[in-house]
Order: C-alpha cells, then sequence, then structure tokens
C-alpha cells in the first residue's frame, strides 16, 4: 500500500475512488460540512442512518460533481481522540473500502485536527492513520481456484487545502512512515503465520528470513540439522529430529550504531507446525497450529521495519524453528536432553515443546551479545485460562524492563498484562534426575512456562511474551485481522525505538 499526501492541492484536483469524510456529532446537526453535502448528511442523520458517532461507518454515493462516485463517512464523535481511537478509525475506514473493493482513497487532513486530538502529537497522529490503514486494510491470501482480480487497497493519498508549517510537515512525514512501517511489519507477520504448514517448513521460514535480511544488507546464518547438532543444540534438535522436514537455527543481527555492543536479544518460537508429538494434541483445532511459529513471525516483522526506519540500537535476532512431530524418531517423555547451555532437561511432556527450542535460542543470543532479551512464543494453552485472547501475558526478572515496555504497549494499543514470578513457581520446576523439567502439571502452567525459558537468560534483563491467546483470533476485533494478527510487533518497535532515541 502506498500512503502519499499532498500539502495545499485545491480539492478541484484530487482524483480517486473513493472520498473519505470525517464528521462529528455536532457537524451533523449544524450542517458544518462540505456545502454539496449538507442536505444528503444532515437527512442521514434526521432517519437515524448516520449521526456521527465515534467508528459509525456509513457509504455514501454521490453525484460526479464532487468528482468522486462514493463518500465513505466515518463518526468522530464529540470528545478528545486517543492515538487508540485514531488507529480504530482508519482501520475501520480501510476495512469499508476493502469491502468496496475500491483500490484508492483520498482523506482530507481536518483543519481542526488538533482541537479533536488535544495532547497527541501530529507525528503521533500521522502514525496512527497510517497503521490503521494499513492493518484495516489486510486481506489474507487464499487459495481457491477462482482467484478475485482485486488485490485490495493500493493507494492512499492524504491532502490538506490550507498548507501546514514546515516544523508541522516534519511531523506529519515522520508520523507517516513510521507509521507505514510498523503496519507493514505487522502485515509480514501476519502473511508468514497465516501460510499453511505443508507450505512453511523450517526452511521455508529460513528462506523468508535470508530474503528479508539481504533486502537490508543484514548478517544471517542460518543452521542446518547438522550444525545444530554439532554446536550442542540438543533442545531444538530433540524437538525437530521427528519430522522429516529438519529443523533450523535462524540469526539476524542488525548493527545501528558504530560498535555491535549492548546487543538487544528478540528471540521468536518457530514451530512451522505443531502436532504435541508424543504428547498427542486434540483433533479439534490442530489445524490452527500453523500459527505456532507467530512468535518467529513477529521477530522478522521486526527485522523489516528495522531495515526500514534505521534506528541507533543493535538487535541480534534468533528464530528456533522446527515441527513437533509424531514418529519413531520423536522424542518422548521421560527423556532426558542436554541444552546449549549445558542444562539437562526432562521431558514430562513433549507437547512442552516451545519452551525447550527457545531454551537454546536464548543461550545462543547471550552468545552473540544480547544484553537484555526478549522472548515471543505461541507458548501455552493456560495463558487462555487467564487472559483469554485479550492480552499478551508477560514473565519477566526486571521490573524497570517491563516498565519501559509497558509504556510501549500503551503507545501501540496492544495489550500486556504481567504473571507473577514467585519463588514458589521456580520451586515447581526442579526434576530429580535434570537440572530442570518441561512441564508442571496445571497449576501455574503459564507462569512455570515462561520462568522455565527465563532459567537460559542467565540473570541477563529478560521479558517473555506469551502471545498463544493474541497471536490468532476466531474473528476480528479492533484493529486485529481475523487469523493471524501479528501482535506484538508493534510494541517491540516501539520500545527498540524508544531506547534508539534516548
Amino acid at each position: 500500500m502506498k500512503i502519499a499526501w499532498n500539502n495545499g492541492v485545491p480539492f478541484s484536483e484530487l482524483q480517486g475512488d473513493v472520498l473519505v469524510q470525517i464528521v462529528s456529532e455536532l457537524q451533523i446537526k449544524s450542517d458544518g460540512l462540505i456545502s454539496e453535502w449538507d442536505s444528503k448528511i444532515s437527512k442521514l442523520g434526521t432517519l437515524g442512518l448516520f449521526e456521527g458517532k465515534l467508528q459509525q461507518i456509513y457509504i455514501l454515493p454521490l453525484d460526479k460533481d464532487p468528482g468522486f462516485p462514493v463518500a465513505i463517512l466515518v463518526g468522530r464523535g464529540d470528545r478528545v481522540l486517543s492515538s487508540d481511537d485514531l488507529r480504530l478509525m482508519f482501520a475501520n475506514i480501510a476495512r469499508a473500502a476493502v469491502k468496496l473493493k475500491v483500490e484508492k482513497l483520498v482523506i482530507p487532513i481536518p483543519s481542526d485536527i488538533s482541537e479533536w486530538t488535544k495532547g497527541v502529537n501530529l507525528a503521533v497522529t500521522a502514525q496512527a492513520f497510517s497503521e490503521g490503514l494499513i492493518l484495516g486494510g489486510y486481506v489474507r491470501q487464499h487459495y481457491k481456484q477462482d482467484q478475485s482480480p482485486y488485490g485490495g487497497l493500493s493507494s492512499i493519498m492524504f491532502y490538506r487545502e490550507n498548507q501546514l508549517e514546515e516544523s508541522e510537515v516534519q511531523q506529519w512525514t515522520t508520523g507517516l512512515e513510521r507509521g507505514q512501517a510498523f503496519g507493514d511489519a505487522a502485515l509480514i507477520a501476519r502473511n508468514l503465520t497465516n501460510i499453511p504448514g505443508n507450505m512453511l517448513v523450517p526452511a521455508d521460514l529460513a528462506v523468508s528470513a535470508v530474503h528479508i535480511a539481504e533486502k537490508y544488507g543484514f548478517p544471517v546464518e542460518v543452521l542446518d540439522e547438522r550444525e545444530i547438532v554439532a554446536k550442542g543444540m540438543g533442545g531444538l534438535w530433540a524437538v525437530g529430529k521427528g519430522s522429516s522436514n529438519p529443523p533450523r537455527m535462524i540469526v539476524i543481527r542488525y548493527q545501528g550504531t558504530d560498535q555491535w555492543e549492548n546487543a538487544v536479544g528478540l528471540v521468536g518460537k518457530g514451530i512451522t507446525f505443531d502436532t504435541g508429538g508424543v504428547s498427542l494434541k486434540r483433533a479439534p483445532g490442530m489445524e490452527n497450529m500453523i500459527s505456532d511459529m507467530g512468535g518467529a513471525a513477529a521477530v522478522l516483522g521486526v527485522a523489516e521495519a528495522l531495515g526500514r526506519l534505521r534506528p541507533r540500537i543493535n538487535v541480534v535476532m534468533v528464530i528456533p524453528s522446527a515441527e513437533n512431530m509424531l514418529s519413531a524418531n520423536a522424542f518422548k517423555p521421560g527423556d532426558v536432553i542436554t541444552s546449549l547451555s549445558g542444562r539437562t532437561i526432562e521431558v514430562l511432556n513433549t507437547d512442552a515443546e516451545g519452551r525447550i527450542v527457545l531454551a537454546d535460542a536464548l543461550t545462543y543470543a547471550r552468545e552473540w551479545g544480547a544484553e537484555r532479551i526478549i522472548d515471543i512464543a505461541t507458548l501455552t494453552g493456560a495463558v487462555l485460562s487467564t487472559l483469554g485472547d485479550v492480552a499478551t501475558g508477560v514473565v519477566t526478572n526486571d521490573e524497570s524492563f517491563l516498565k519501559e515496555f509497558t509504556e510501549a504497549s500503551l503507545r501501540s494499543g496492544e495489550k500486556i498484562w504481567p504473571l507473577p514470578a514467585y519463588p514458589e513457581f521456580k520451586e515447581m520446576l526442579k526434576s530429580e534426575v535434570a537440572d530442570i523439567r518441561n512441564a508442571t502439571g496445571g497449576y501455574g502452567a503459564a507462569i512455570t512456562a515462561g520462568l522455565f525459558i527465563g532459567t537460559f537468560a542467565e540473570e541477563k534483563p529478560w521479558i517473555h511474551l506469551d502471545i498463544a491467546g493474541t497471536a490468532f483470533l476466531a474473528k476480528e476485533r479492533g484493529v486485529h485481522s481475523k487469523g493471524a494478527t501479528g501482535v506484538m510487533v508493534r510494541t517491540i518497535l516501539e520500545w527498540l525505538i524508544s531506547q534508539a532515541e534516548k
């Protein structure tokens, strides 16, 4: 999607498929709109069809005189709007355009925008606009025999008849560019996560990673099964050896400063399909296990945005990728495996495989110089019992780190909620035959799973994000699409950029 804008262009020179008009409740009552439309829109208000209420959408056919066959009316209510309100408003605009199957939108920048977004910086406003349009305009790829020729929204043109000041132009441009980078990054994560399991195996995920890295000139490393074994990554090998599609360990490095130091480690779970292995999952819902690489997809989305925005920060991105399959060669309950760290792991449940591959990945991220680590994983069904599909669960060993990350989540509009890391939960991970066990039963399962991973952070500041409930939705909600959501991409980017700007 191309997003552009014109500063000071006359309305008569604009061209597009649809014109968007943002309307308040007060304007409906006072005829404060484009003069040619006043009578039509006022009548809609009289009939109760469109009253300008916040997030209300109405499709209005137009005469040819204004130059547009159709207008999308969107209500903004009569209160000050937050960046979350704006992001959702523009996602709804994009969804309406997708339903109309139009490709080019023209959107005026209201002259009174500062009045109805008091306290919201113009750059933040512009970012919310472009993020919302990209997230709401997402069209999931399908594989039907009869393909529709409609390819989704391709062009957005913002315009302002009264010219902005030079400082405002800079803010607006910066916001639009950042919003587009954030939105496109989330869409990369959505697209990868939505790919069927037979079309995305660990080697395919590695190819996608290499493509992004090479596009931006990032160093990239992919370890195959022989190198994984030689390196001593016993966790990743144990999980992946039961599949005919062997595992991969993927590393991308982004260097935004002069020296490779103080690197942030981003670690994403890349289980391209999860049957549960010997501890087999139930059949209903197993088809959604194509989403078990949602953490890896999020990391690759972040890599894309880093390549475009180039913040002054160093990031090492590590993706352990495998299929967890049932076969004669699969690992089994009761096995004891040796991780890259040297710690031994007692396997009690082969469906708790994500934490095992992440153990090796955290150790490898530290080997590459990670001083702070964020891991993101569709880790536990247990997190849904606590937070449903509404919020991402968080476990950490560093409260100041979590505070910064929570502030970033408030800016992105993505909900997170911390889970307690009491010593009693850590005690539950003790094993009689190994250094640690990979399952603790039903009590506190989302917490103990996170703490298992945190053991391999070796006291480095660390945050675990359990996106098992938020990475893949049964129906559209907010700015998130049905299916893969690309959740946490924008929050991670908000935090990384805030660190780079310190």
